[in-house]
Protein backbone atom coordinates (compact mmCIF):
# COMPACT_ATOMS: atom_id res chain seq x y z
CA UNK A 1 0.00 0.00 0.00
CA UNK A 2 3.08 2.25 0.20
CA UNK A 3 4.18 2.07 -2.81
CA UNK A 4 1.25 2.63 -4.54
CA UNK A 5 0.87 5.78 -2.24
CA UNK A 6 4.39 7.06 -3.53
CA UNK A 7 3.29 6.47 -6.90
CA UNK A 8 0.30 8.41 -6.51
CA UNK A 9 2.03 11.21 -4.63
CA UNK A 10 5.02 10.71 -7.43
CA UNK A 11 2.02 11.28 -10.08
CA UNK A 12 0.47 14.11 -8.10
CA UNK A 13 3.46 16.01 -7.75
CA UNK A 14 4.56 15.61 -11.40
CA UNK A 15 1.13 16.59 -12.56
CA UNK A 16 1.53 20.14 -9.85
CA UNK A 17 4.53 20.53 -11.59
CA UNK A 18 3.57 20.41 -15.17
CA UNK A 19 0.94 22.88 -13.85
CA UNK A 20 2.44 24.96 -12.23
CA UNK A 21 5.48 25.48 -15.01
CA UNK A 22 2.39 25.80 -17.62
CA UNK A 23 1.06 28.79 -15.65
CA UNK A 24 4.69 30.45 -15.28
CA UNK A 25 5.15 30.31 -19.20
CA UNK A 26 2.28 31.81 -20.09
CA UNK A 27 1.74 34.60 -17.27
CA UNK A 28 6.06 35.61 -17.94
CA UNK A 29 4.67 35.95 -21.96
CA UNK A 30 2.34 38.51 -21.00
CA UNK A 31 4.11 40.39 -17.95
CA UNK A 32 7.02 42.40 -17.92
CA UNK A 33 10.01 41.68 -16.01
CA UNK A 34 10.25 43.14 -12.50
CA UNK A 35 7.99 43.69 -9.58
CA UNK A 36 4.76 42.84 -11.64
CA UNK A 37 6.16 39.30 -12.91
CA UNK A 38 7.05 38.26 -9.47
CA UNK A 39 3.64 38.71 -8.20
CA UNK A 40 2.27 36.96 -11.07
CA UNK A 41 4.67 34.08 -10.19
CA UNK A 42 4.53 33.92 -6.47
CA UNK A 43 1.58 31.42 -6.51
CA UNK A 44 4.14 29.14 -8.10
CA UNK A 45 6.95 29.85 -5.86
CA UNK A 46 5.28 29.30 -3.06
CA UNK A 47 3.89 25.73 -4.22
CA UNK A 48 6.85 24.40 -5.11
CA UNK A 49 8.57 24.30 -1.70
CA UNK A 50 5.66 22.39 -0.44
CA UNK A 51 5.42 19.66 -2.89
CA UNK A 52 8.44 17.51 -1.95
CA UNK A 53 6.54 17.02 0.88
CA UNK A 54 3.98 14.22 -0.43
CA UNK A 55 6.94 11.98 -0.26
CA UNK A 56 7.83 9.40 2.44
CA UNK A 57 10.97 8.05 0.54
CA UNK A 58 13.56 10.13 1.70
CA UNK A 59 15.12 9.89 -1.92
CA UNK A 60 12.26 10.84 -3.58
CA UNK A 61 11.16 14.10 -1.12
CA UNK A 62 15.28 14.65 -0.98
CA UNK A 63 15.37 14.40 -5.15
CA UNK A 64 11.73 16.63 -5.84
CA UNK A 65 13.27 18.72 -3.01
CA UNK A 66 16.71 19.70 -5.30
CA UNK A 67 14.49 19.92 -8.82
CA UNK A 68 11.57 21.87 -7.18
CA UNK A 69 12.48 23.70 -4.23
CA UNK A 70 16.18 24.46 -5.52
CA UNK A 71 16.53 24.58 -9.04
CA UNK A 72 13.22 25.19 -9.94
CA UNK A 73 12.33 27.88 -7.45
CA UNK A 74 15.73 30.21 -8.64
CA UNK A 75 15.17 29.71 -12.03
CA UNK A 76 11.30 30.85 -11.70
CA UNK A 77 13.23 33.83 -9.50
CA UNK A 78 15.58 35.13 -12.45
CA UNK A 79 12.53 34.65 -15.28
CA UNK A 80 11.01 37.12 -12.80
CA UNK A 81 13.76 39.66 -13.59
CA UNK A 82 14.41 38.74 -17.39
CA UNK A 83 17.37 36.84 -16.95
CA UNK A 84 17.86 32.92 -17.94
CA UNK A 85 17.83 30.31 -18.23
CA UNK A 86 14.29 30.31 -19.25
CA UNK A 87 12.57 32.74 -21.07
CA UNK A 88 8.93 33.32 -21.93
CA UNK A 89 9.42 32.80 -25.96
CA UNK A 90 10.57 28.87 -25.49
CA UNK A 91 8.03 26.59 -26.60
CA UNK A 92 6.20 24.87 -23.54
CA UNK A 93 7.03 21.63 -23.86
CA UNK A 94 11.02 22.97 -23.85
CA UNK A 95 9.94 25.47 -20.70
CA UNK A 96 8.26 22.43 -19.30
CA UNK A 97 11.15 19.91 -19.45
CA UNK A 98 14.19 22.57 -18.84
CA UNK A 99 12.22 24.59 -15.42
CA UNK A 100 11.31 21.23 -14.41
CA UNK A 101 14.43 19.13 -14.32
CA UNK A 102 18.32 19.98 -13.40
CA UNK A 103 19.30 20.97 -17.04
CA UNK A 104 19.86 23.96 -18.97
CA UNK A 105 19.67 24.19 -23.00
CA UNK A 106 22.83 25.17 -25.12
CA UNK A 107 22.75 27.43 -27.19
CA UNK A 108 24.66 26.26 -30.64
CA UNK A 109 25.61 28.78 -33.03
CA UNK A 110 27.26 26.27 -35.47
CA UNK A 111 24.60 23.90 -36.25
CA UNK A 112 25.65 20.06 -36.72
CA UNK A 113 24.98 19.11 -40.50
CA UNK A 114 23.77 15.55 -38.78
CA UNK A 115 22.24 16.27 -35.76
CA UNK A 116 20.12 13.24 -35.31
CA UNK A 117 23.48 10.92 -35.21
CA UNK A 118 25.08 13.69 -33.13
CA UNK A 119 22.59 13.30 -30.34
CA UNK A 120 22.10 9.45 -30.96
CA UNK A 121 26.13 9.42 -29.85
CA UNK A 122 25.90 11.99 -26.93
CA UNK A 123 23.10 9.94 -25.63
CA UNK A 124 24.69 6.62 -25.51
CA UNK A 125 27.81 7.47 -24.26
CA UNK A 126 25.36 9.37 -21.38
CA UNK A 127 23.15 6.34 -20.95
CA UNK A 128 26.88 4.11 -20.84
CA UNK A 129 28.28 6.09 -18.17
CA UNK A 130 25.30 6.10 -16.20
CA UNK A 131 25.30 2.35 -16.23
CA UNK A 132 29.09 2.10 -15.47
CA UNK A 133 28.58 4.40 -12.21
CA UNK A 134 25.12 2.05 -11.45
CA UNK A 135 27.09 -0.47 -11.36
CA UNK A 136 29.73 0.96 -9.23
CA UNK A 137 27.21 2.01 -6.87
CA UNK A 138 25.31 -1.24 -6.58
CA UNK A 139 29.31 -2.84 -5.68
CA UNK A 140 29.20 -0.15 -2.93
CA UNK A 141 26.30 -0.94 -1.37
CA UNK A 142 27.13 -4.77 0.00
CA UNK A 143 29.96 -3.57 1.37
CA UNK A 144 28.36 -1.52 4.35
CA UNK A 145 27.36 -4.43 5.96
CA UNK A 146 31.00 -4.15 7.36
CA UNK A 147 30.42 -1.25 8.83
CA UNK A 148 31.84 -2.39 12.32
CA UNK A 149 34.36 -3.19 10.61
CA UNK A 150 35.72 -0.34 8.85
CA UNK A 151 37.12 2.86 10.27
CA UNK A 152 34.59 5.73 10.80
CA UNK A 153 36.52 7.98 8.37
CA UNK A 154 36.38 5.07 5.54
CA UNK A 155 32.25 4.81 5.64
CA UNK A 156 32.39 8.46 5.79
CA UNK A 157 34.84 8.15 2.77
CA UNK A 158 32.09 5.51 0.80
CA UNK A 159 29.68 8.05 1.97
CA UNK A 160 31.10 10.06 -0.08
CA UNK A 161 31.63 8.71 -3.48
CA UNK A 162 27.83 6.90 -2.80
CA UNK A 163 26.73 10.54 -2.90
CA UNK A 164 28.64 11.41 -5.81
CA UNK A 165 27.45 8.52 -7.76
CA UNK A 166 24.03 9.02 -6.64
CA UNK A 167 24.10 12.57 -8.21
CA UNK A 168 25.35 12.04 -11.41
CA UNK A 169 23.02 9.07 -11.88
CA UNK A 170 19.66 11.01 -10.89
CA UNK A 171 21.06 14.06 -12.65
CA UNK A 172 22.04 12.03 -15.70
CA UNK A 173 18.61 10.34 -16.16
CA UNK A 174 16.98 13.52 -16.06
CA UNK A 175 19.31 14.86 -18.93
CA UNK A 176 18.79 11.64 -20.57
CA UNK A 177 14.99 12.27 -20.68
CA UNK A 178 15.22 16.18 -21.72
CA UNK A 179 17.49 14.94 -24.44
CA UNK A 180 15.51 12.47 -25.73
CA UNK A 181 11.93 14.07 -25.75
CA UNK A 182 13.79 17.37 -27.09
CA UNK A 183 16.34 16.58 -29.12
CA UNK A 184 18.65 19.60 -28.04
CA UNK A 185 22.24 20.20 -26.37
CA UNK A 186 22.37 20.58 -23.03
CA UNK A 187 25.05 21.79 -20.65
CA UNK A 188 26.67 19.11 -19.03
CA UNK A 189 26.04 18.46 -15.31
CA UNK A 190 29.14 17.76 -13.81
CA UNK A 191 32.80 17.72 -15.30
CA UNK A 192 35.11 14.88 -13.28
CA UNK A 193 35.39 16.51 -9.87
CA UNK A 194 37.69 14.00 -8.96
CA UNK A 195 40.11 16.06 -10.99
CA UNK A 196 39.84 19.35 -9.58
CA UNK A 197 43.36 21.37 -8.99
CA UNK A 198 41.45 23.95 -6.69
CA UNK A 199 38.73 25.01 -4.74
CA UNK A 200 37.79 27.45 -7.68
CA UNK A 201 37.70 24.88 -9.89
CA UNK A 202 36.25 22.10 -8.07
CA UNK A 203 33.09 24.68 -7.04
CA UNK A 204 33.15 26.53 -10.17
CA UNK A 205 33.95 24.50 -13.37
CA UNK A 206 33.44 20.80 -12.23
CA UNK A 207 30.47 19.86 -9.22
CA UNK A 208 26.77 19.88 -9.77
CA UNK A 209 27.10 22.77 -12.64
CA UNK A 210 23.08 23.16 -12.20
CA UNK A 211 23.78 24.69 -8.94
CA UNK A 212 26.55 27.15 -10.21
CA UNK A 213 24.15 28.02 -13.55
CA UNK A 214 21.71 29.80 -11.21
CA UNK A 215 23.82 31.01 -8.31
CA UNK A 216 25.76 32.60 -10.81
CA UNK A 217 23.43 35.27 -12.25
CA UNK A 218 20.86 35.62 -8.91
CA UNK A 219 23.70 35.85 -6.67
CA UNK A 220 27.48 35.99 -8.01
CA UNK A 221 27.17 38.58 -10.68
CA UNK A 222 24.59 40.94 -8.86
CA UNK A 223 26.84 41.10 -6.20
CA UNK A 224 30.26 41.11 -7.89
CA UNK A 225 28.84 44.14 -9.77
CA UNK A 226 27.93 46.13 -6.12
CA UNK A 227 30.91 45.04 -4.12
CA UNK A 228 33.79 42.66 -5.99
CA UNK A 229 34.87 39.62 -6.19
CA UNK A 230 35.54 38.46 -3.30
CA UNK A 231 32.32 39.55 -1.87
CA UNK A 232 30.10 37.62 -4.75
CA UNK A 233 32.16 34.57 -3.90
CA UNK A 234 31.14 34.47 0.03
CA UNK A 235 27.82 35.67 -0.51
CA UNK A 236 27.37 32.62 -3.00
CA UNK A 237 28.34 30.15 -0.95
CA UNK A 238 26.67 31.56 2.14
CA UNK A 239 23.55 31.61 -0.29
CA UNK A 240 24.48 27.76 -1.06
CA UNK A 241 25.27 26.94 2.40
CA UNK A 242 21.19 27.98 3.58
CA UNK A 243 19.59 26.31 0.78
CA UNK A 244 21.43 23.17 1.79
CA UNK A 245 19.99 23.36 4.88
CA UNK A 246 17.17 23.69 3.60
CA UNK A 247 17.77 20.37 1.65
CA UNK A 248 18.97 18.74 4.82
CA UNK A 249 15.73 19.67 6.42
CA UNK A 250 13.50 17.80 3.52
CA UNK A 251 16.21 14.92 4.00
CA UNK A 252 15.59 14.57 8.02
CA UNK A 253 12.42 16.41 8.99
CA UNK A 254 14.65 17.96 11.56
CA UNK A 255 15.49 21.91 12.04
CA UNK A 256 18.24 23.13 10.49
CA UNK A 257 21.70 23.04 12.23
CA UNK A 258 23.80 25.50 10.73
CA UNK A 259 26.59 23.06 9.95
CA UNK A 260 26.21 23.22 6.42
CA UNK A 261 25.88 26.61 6.15
CA UNK A 262 29.02 26.79 8.01
CA UNK A 263 30.61 24.01 5.47
CA UNK A 264 30.15 26.36 2.51
CA UNK A 265 31.42 29.69 4.41
CA UNK A 266 34.31 28.23 5.22
CA UNK A 267 34.92 27.05 1.68
CA UNK A 268 33.75 30.13 0.51
CA UNK A 269 36.47 31.95 2.46
CA UNK A 270 38.86 29.80 1.11
CA UNK A 271 37.92 29.90 -2.09
CA UNK A 272 38.23 34.08 -1.95
CA UNK A 273 41.53 33.04 -0.76
CA UNK A 274 42.51 31.33 -3.72
CA UNK A 275 41.36 33.95 -5.77
CA UNK A 276 42.99 36.67 -3.95
CA UNK A 277 46.30 34.53 -3.88
CA UNK A 278 45.82 33.66 -7.93
CA UNK A 279 46.20 37.46 -8.28
CA UNK A 280 48.90 38.23 -6.99
CA UNK A 281 51.84 38.55 -9.29
CA UNK A 282 54.26 35.36 -9.31
CA UNK A 283 52.56 33.75 -6.71
CA UNK A 284 53.48 30.58 -7.38
CA UNK A 285 51.05 27.49 -7.96
CA UNK A 286 51.38 23.94 -6.84
CA UNK A 287 51.39 21.51 -9.46
CA UNK A 288 48.22 19.26 -10.70
CA UNK A 289 49.82 16.23 -8.83
CA UNK A 290 49.89 17.67 -5.55
CA UNK A 291 46.68 20.19 -6.04
CA UNK A 292 44.02 17.73 -7.03
CA UNK A 293 44.69 15.51 -3.73
CA UNK A 294 45.30 17.97 -1.63
CA UNK A 295 41.59 19.80 -2.93
CA UNK A 296 39.70 16.69 -2.59
CA UNK A 297 41.07 15.84 0.72
CA UNK A 298 40.42 19.31 1.75
CA UNK A 299 36.56 18.84 0.70
CA UNK A 300 36.30 15.45 2.28
CA UNK A 301 37.80 16.30 5.54
CA UNK A 302 35.78 19.72 6.32
CA UNK A 303 33.11 17.43 4.85
CA UNK A 304 33.43 14.80 7.52
CA UNK A 305 33.76 17.60 9.81
CA UNK A 306 30.78 19.83 9.19
CA UNK A 307 28.70 17.91 5.89
CA UNK A 308 27.95 14.92 7.11
CA UNK A 309 26.79 15.11 10.93
CA UNK A 310 23.29 16.68 10.05
CA UNK A 311 22.75 13.20 8.08
CA UNK A 312 23.87 11.14 10.41
CA UNK A 313 22.97 11.92 13.71
CA UNK A 314 19.24 11.33 13.32
CA UNK A 315 20.06 7.70 11.52
CA UNK A 316 18.91 9.41 7.86
CA UNK A 317 21.53 7.94 6.36
CA UNK A 318 20.44 4.09 7.20
CA UNK A 319 16.98 4.99 5.98
CA UNK A 320 19.02 6.09 2.68
CA UNK A 321 20.89 2.90 2.85
CA UNK A 322 18.11 0.63 3.41
CA UNK A 323 16.02 2.46 0.32
CA UNK A 324 19.31 1.25 -1.70
CA UNK A 325 19.44 -1.68 -0.87
CA UNK A 326 15.24 -2.47 -1.29
CA UNK A 327 16.35 -0.76 -5.09
CA UNK A 328 18.79 -3.30 -6.04
CA UNK A 329 17.02 -6.05 -4.19
CA UNK A 330 14.34 -5.02 -6.43
CA UNK A 331 16.35 -4.95 -9.09
CA UNK A 332 17.35 -7.99 -9.21
CA UNK A 333 14.44 -9.97 -8.52
CA UNK A 334 12.49 -8.06 -11.65
CA UNK A 335 15.40 -9.34 -13.57
CA UNK A 336 15.63 -12.47 -12.59
CA UNK A 337 11.42 -12.70 -13.35
CA UNK A 338 11.94 -11.56 -16.86
CA UNK A 339 10.45 -7.68 -16.16
CA UNK A 340 11.91 -4.80 -16.64
CA UNK A 341 13.89 -3.51 -13.90
CA UNK A 342 12.73 -0.55 -12.49
CA UNK A 343 15.57 0.42 -10.35
CA UNK A 344 13.75 3.02 -7.97
CA UNK A 345 10.08 1.19 -7.63
CA UNK A 346 11.45 -0.40 -4.23
CA UNK A 347 12.47 3.64 -3.38
CA UNK A 348 8.72 3.47 -2.74
CA UNK A 349 8.32 1.03 -0.52
CA UNK A 350 9.22 2.63 3.25
CA UNK A 351 11.09 1.12 6.13
CA UNK A 352 9.48 0.66 9.60
CA UNK A 353 8.93 4.02 10.92
CA UNK A 354 10.30 2.43 13.98
CA UNK A 355 13.74 2.22 11.99
CA UNK A 356 13.56 5.48 11.10
CA UNK A 357 12.33 7.13 14.78
CA UNK A 358 15.02 4.48 16.80
CA UNK A 359 18.11 6.28 18.54
CA UNK A 360 19.35 3.03 17.82
CA UNK A 361 19.10 2.88 14.34
CA UNK A 362 23.09 2.74 13.85
CA UNK A 363 23.32 -0.10 16.14
CA UNK A 364 20.94 -2.38 14.26
CA UNK A 365 17.58 -1.92 14.52
CA UNK A 366 15.08 -4.22 12.18
CA UNK A 367 12.90 -2.81 9.53
CA UNK A 368 9.98 -4.30 7.66
CA UNK A 369 10.17 -3.52 3.95
CA UNK A 370 6.03 -3.46 3.39
CA UNK A 371 5.88 -3.93 -0.40
CA UNK A 372 8.42 -7.25 -0.15
CA UNK A 373 7.86 -8.35 2.94
CA UNK A 374 11.23 -8.82 3.35
CA UNK A 375 13.04 -8.35 6.80
CA UNK A 376 16.49 -6.57 6.79
CA UNK A 377 18.66 -4.55 8.98
CA UNK A 378 18.72 -1.17 8.55
CA UNK A 379 22.94 -1.29 8.55
CA UNK A 380 23.34 -3.70 6.84
CA UNK A 381 25.07 -6.11 9.43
Amino acid sequence: MEGQSELRSLAGVSAAAMAAMSYARFASARVPAGLPRLAALLPVVCLLPLLPFAFASVHLRGISAFFLAWLSLFKLLLLSLGLGPLHPSLPLFPFLLSSSLPVKLRPSPNPNPNPKSSDLSDLSLLVLSSAVKAVILALIIPLYRFKPLMHPYLVLSLYCVHMYLALEIVLAGAAALARGALGMELEPQFDKPYLASSLRDFWGRRWNLMVSAVLRPAVYDPVRRRRGRAAGVLATFLVSGLMHEAMFSYLTLRPPTGEAAAFFLLHGLCTAAEGWWALRRGAPSPPRWVAAPATLGFVAGTGFWLFFPPILRGGSDEVVLAECAAAKRETLSTRRRGLPPFLFFSLFQQPHAACQLSPSAKSGCLTRLVKTNVTTRCNFY
